[in-house]
């Protein structure tokens, strides 16, 4: 079982080049389980229960323009239309040594299929795993292996940075490389509406 550590907000962001990641296993592996800031133990199944529990979106039918706040105490991420907020999501943003910078931001790109370019895992010509969480061009690559980008689903870059909002496992914590990780349900209905352009203010 894999236990992170329990920090809440790193002090900087470590790398503008470096982007973030969801590990392939916690996306896939419903055995992973996490510690969460009370003591219990969260498990997948029992994080995208709270998550939902923690999101809402009341936005159809909604006129004004679009904008974000990110609150990194409250980890949570606000959906305006105009003055009117619609939405909540829950998110997991950056962890100790990859805190997610604050400041002011607009969505430059944005791609459903997005794929790390630096972090993710060494694999074999048929796609097994030799070694996992990896940096690439940081950690030795065996022989014989390839380097396998972690998915970053439903990608919405924040500004000139590699930071973005995407789909990924919330263990109730702190636990990316810098981006905010969103349930699929809500990066599904943020990235819809969303556009390219849309302001968004990340606090503390």
């Amino acid at each position: 079982m894999f236990i992170p550590r329990l920090t809440i907000l790193a002090a900087c962001f470590a790398s503008v080049l470096a982007g973030c990641v969801n590990y392939d296993t916690r996306l896939t592996d419903r055995n992973t389980a996490y510690l969460g800031t009370d003591g219990s133990i969260i498990s997948r199944s029992s994080s995208s229960t709270m998550a939902d529990a923690n999101s809402y979106w009341d936005g159809e039918g909604v006129n004004g323009t679009p904008s974000i706040v990110i609150k990194l105490s409250e980890q949570q991420a606000m959906f305006y239309k105009g003055p009117k907020l619609v939405g909540i999501s829950a998110i997991s943003s950056g962890r100790e040594g990859h805190g997610t910078p604050t400041g002011r931001y607009k969505i430059t790109q944005k791609n459903k299929a997005h794929v790390s370019n630096l972090y993710g895992d060494y694999v074999n010509a048929q796609g097994d795993v030799l070694v996992r969480d990896v940096t690439y061009q940081k950690d030795p690559m065996p022989a014989g292996s390839r380097f396998a980008g972690s998915p970053m689903p439903y990608f919405m870059r924040l500004g000139p940075t590699a930071v973005g909002m995407h789909q990924g496992f919330l263990p109730g914590v702190p636990d990316s490389h810098g981006c905010i990780r969103m349930p699929e349900r809500m990066v599904k209905i943020f990235f819809e509406h969303a556009p390219s352009g849309t302001p968004v203010t990340i606090i503390d």
